[in-house]
């Protein structure tokens, strides 16, 4: 006979799941992760690089590429357009160069302390089209780095100004001979000891081989008047640049944040499944050999071949846009995933990550988010993004972004949050079963929800049952261990099944483990955390996250849910909540447990968990 106390127990999560028929997102749509929501800047045959500067009126100032066709079309030319209510509607564009002139691309703008806007950018002067060898090129990496600059908003602009790229072993082994250089920038430039400097790539071997990281540094264009009188240093000094032998060919897309010791700091992508990153301690001149990039507790990043971004917010506070997957090529850049780093002995720690951005789009050609900008503006926050025939804009929730940086980095707890029902129970349930009523529903519930336990296997032996909801034909859910000594969630709704499971090796049997699965509806994906570590696949698979179809159905189930019927061991604690928790929220869940420490008031029992944080 199921207790009293079990059956109150089932009412409880009962009600709290009832709560899933859609009172947190009435339309998927309005998701501000949704980039459906933003808010347009433009759309065109190709449109990339939307990156802005917040003029001294306030009003902004972005500026991109864009062709009528596609990128690296000969019509390839960068223009400007502003925004003075924060990014809701934006001006015509501005062809700062003509669609009918050589290529000009990837236009990175700087804000002086006297108001102009100074823009850096590829231009083919030299009109290439072929390679030496007479196969056609495409130019939009060719020639030579220009500058423009405007004193009226980016309604006028400057004469054209050309850049000193010095020659350095890199060109000298291209194609050409160094006669053509080859490069790109993916940044903006940044201030730094009063002065300002950007990152750009240059190439060894066309088309994109044998990369390696540059800086420009001016020390008098904040305030020099001049342009002719602005000065360029290219660094580092010597003939190399940043980049390790051992990372392959490809290493690109360099872009950098000042540090507060006075530091720089590089990131940028590889092939390797990985970003990379460097130091400099002399203002750019050497740099550190290139490492992976880590998160605080030493994991590697997982990025594919897509652009990383680097930002650095007014309290000195970092952010970086990523992946978070383990591919080597240009697809798969759907979501966009942020981590939030703070400084700590001169260098930076990243937390563990959340979903910024998706897109219900998961084709290779218009469903990608990449290139983004950050602005920061009146105590809010926005992010730019293109899908490469649509730039967007979208602000984003403070409360994300604290989360980041309130993440346990080693030397405080994470927010954590109630949960729609609870269930603990001193001794833990080895076999119970019980009614409940009001099951989750996904497709009714627009924002997903997520599944929290504490457990103690004996042993990880398949077919451990820790929740099951099915019925006579298999309609519902279930969370079980595998053949693989894992645990996974099995979603099915009679006709679509879907199935996701932790990492290989997360779980350790006769240890108290914290088991906690996300189910968010918003970009359809499964996403598991265990002790507090987001699963990211590891070594083991390229995603530590994985996708439900869209069109996967009722998955409510039985009436009649059963909680661990065949677990070999115990499970002290079940929370159920209504919307998917942020991986900062579970971070904190998982401190609050106490989970893995030998405090007894901490093990069993109902557990202490605060009122959140504002989310």
């Amino acid at each position: 006979m199921l207790g009293t106390s079990i059956r109150a127990l089932w009412i409880a999560i009962a009600a709290g799941i009832a709560l899933f028929s859609g009172t947190v997102l009435a339309d998927r749509a309005m998701d501000p992760r949704n980039v459906a929501a933003g808010t347009l800047i433009h759309e065109h045959g190709y449109c990339d690089q939307p990156y802005v500067v917040v003029l001294p009126d306030g009003a902004w100032l972005c500026v991109f590429t864009t062709s009528a066709t596609r990128e690296g079309a000969r019509s390839q030319y960068i223009v400007a357009v502003t925004s003075r209510d924060h990014g809701r509607t934006w001006s015509d564009p501005v062809p700062i160069e003509p669609p009918d002139g050589p290529e000009a691309s990837w236009a990175m703008p700087l804000l002086t302390d006297f108001g102009r806007v100074h823009i850096f950018y590829v231009y083919n002067g030299d009109r290439i089209d072929a390679l030496p060898d007479g196969r056609p090129a495409r130019a939009d990496m060719l020639g030579w780095y220009c500058a423009k600059y405007s004193d009226d908003g980016g309604l006028t602009w400057s004469e054209r100004r050309r850049l000193p790229v010095r020659v350095t072993a890199c060109d000298r082994g291209n194609d050409w001979g160094g006669a053509v250089q080859i490069f790109w920038g993916i940044g903006k430039p940044i201030v730094h000891r009063g002065g300002a400097i950007f990152a750009f790539t240059k190439i060894g071997r066309y088309m994109l081989d044998d990369g390696e990281g540059w800086f420009f540094r001016s020390d008098n264009i904040l305030t020099e008047r001049d342009a002719a009188r602005v000065r360029w240093d290219l660094l580092p000094e010597g003939d190399h640049g940043v980049r390790a032998p051992d990372f392959g060919s490809v290493q690109e897309e360099h872009n950098i944040v000042s540090l507060e010791d006075g530091g720089l700091y590089c990131v940028y992508r590889t092939t390797l499944g990985h970003m990379a990153e460097s130091y400099s301690r002399d203002n750019g001149r050497t740099w550190s050999r290139p490492e992976a990039v880590r998160y605080a507790d030493g994991r590697v990043m997982k990025n594919p071949r897509a652009c990383p971004r680097l930002w650095k917010t007014r309290e000195g506070k970092y952010l970086l846009w990523f992946h978070n997957h383990g591919g080597t090529g240009f697809e798969d850049r759907n979501p966009a995933w942020i981590s939030g780093g703070i400084e700590k002995d001169g260098r930076i720690l990243w937390s563990q990550p959340e979903i910024l951005l998706y897109s219900d789009d998961l084709s290779y050609d218009t469903g990608r988010l990449s290139y983004p900008d950050f602005i920061e503006a009146d105590g809010r926050y926005w992010v730019t993004t293109t899908q490469k025939t649509r730039a967007s804009i979208h602000e984003i929730d403070p409360a994300l972004l604290g989360g980041l940086w309130e993440q346990d980095f080693g030397c405080g707890r994470s927010p954590a949050c109630p949960p729609k029902s609870r269930a603990t129970r001193d001794e833990g349930w080895d076999r119970a079963t019980g009614p409940t009523e009001g099951l989750p529903r996904v497709p009714t519930a627009p924002s997903g929800f997520t599944l929290e336990c504490v457990a103690i296997f004996d042993d990880l032996a398949p077919g451990q049952v820790i929740l099951d909801t099915r019925d006579e034909h298999g309609r519902g859910i279930v969370l079980q261990t595998t053949g693989r000594a894992t645990i996974e969630l099995r979603l099915d709704d009679g006709v679509t099944e879907a199935a996701w499971e932790c990492d290989p090796g997360a779980l350790v049997s006769g240890k108290r483990c914290h088991i906690a699965v996300v189910v968010d509806r918003g970009p359809n994906i499964i996403q598991f955390m265990i002790d507090g570590v987001l699963c990211d696949g590891g070594a083991h698979r390229q995603y530590g996250w994985g996708r439900f179809p869209p069109t996967l159905g009722d998955v409510s189930g039985d009436r009649g849910a059963r909680l661990a019927p065949s677990l070999r061991g115990r499970v002290e604690l079940l929370r159920i909540y209504d919307r998917p928790l942020r991986t900062a929220e579970l971070v904190g869940n998982y401190h609050l447990t106490g989970t893995g420490k030998s405090d007894p008031a901490l093990r069993g029992g109902d557990l202490p968990v605060p009122d959140p944080s504002p989310l």
